[in-house]
């Protein structure tokens, strides 16, 4: 998916449909008696939603079909039918809850199951998915209703792994402030783009509601604050967190959030880091060191 320099999507607009014996005239009319087609004619896409009313309720489908209007994405989508909530059979039904905020892939509040692979929906692009589109929540997070999940554990891990810099403390940085690198700010970068969307949550096999793991989100944001200038400071304590039960020893390396980030963060590399990070750190705590 392009961006700008501002990090915002840029929506590529498809391509124009082709039939087999040449492009599609440009208007309507008749040739030899026969009807000619609208070049600009939207295409009709199918929706498949699972939807659920309610935490403790049981899941059902929902079929919907819908135009596929230029630069459409599934939030728009989404959108268009909470005006005319109809599925193919004809029976009007509540409009689809779901959540989204800045259509344009920085906030992660739209992220759900598209077609079996978590994405964020406002950079999903209906021409570019096949019909039909299946879209269900995201996978790993409580449900609330239809695709809007609560997804309270993953800033809970957060706060867990104390990933935030704090802004006052016994260090001064104000007559010798900390410097980096430029390869060091690139590095970091990367991991600040991260949008707490929850993607590679859902698609890691050890996180589960079950289970303590923090995932793989929390532990690139302990990555970045670790490498912060004034961040650092509290590195040590960062790292005890994920020593502790549910830290990085849980991680079983299968990669899959690396796959689904939508924002392409290197999670693994974070992981790898930080346990050379923990190592460190456990020699330190056993013969003492700063």
């Amino acid at each position: 998916m392009a961006q700008d320099h501002r990090g915002r999507v840029q929506h590529r607009q498809p391509p124009h449909q082709l039939r087999a014996g040449g492009p599609e005239p440009a208007a309507t009319g008749t040739a030899e008696g026969l009807p000619v087609t609208d070049a600009h004619e939207p295409r009709t896409i199918e929706l498949r939603i699972r939807r659920q009313d309610n935490p403790n309720s049981e899941p059902y489908w929902h079929h919907f079909a819908l135009p596929v209007r230029a630069g459409a994405n599934v939030v728009s989508a989404l959108m268009d039918l909470r005006g005319q909530p109809v599925t193919t059979d004809g029976t009007r039904v509540d409009p689809v809850a779901f959540e989204h905020n800045c259509m344009e892939e920085v906030c992660g509040a739209c992220a759900m199951l598209i077609n079996g692979r978590p994405r964020p929906a406002c950079s999903a692009l209906l021409a570019d998915l096949d019909s039909p589109v299946t879209l269900e929540p995201l996978p790993k997070f409580p449900v609330v209703r239809d695709l809007l999940v609560d997804r309270s554990r993953l800033l809970d891990n957060l706060k867990r792994v104390r990933a935030w810099v704090r802004i006052d403390g016994p260090w001064d940085t104000h007559e010798h402030p900390p410097r980096l690198s430029q390869q060091a700010w690139a590095a970091n970068y990367l991991y600040s783009r991260c949008m707490n969307c929850g993607c590679c949550m859902a698609a890691c096999p050890q996180f589960d509601q079950d289970r303590p793991f923090v995932g793989p989100a929390p532990l690139a944001q302990v990555r970045l604050m670790n490498a912060h200038p004034t961040g650092r400071y509290d590195k040590a304590t960062r790292l005890h967190a994920i020593m502790a039960e549910g830290g990085l020893s849980d991680c079983g390396n299968a990669q899959n959030c690396v796959r689904v980030c939508p924002k392409e963060i290197p999670l693994t590399t974070a992981i790898g880091e930080l346990g050379r990070q923990t190592t460190v750190q456990l020699l330190k705590d056993l013969f003492g060191g700063a």
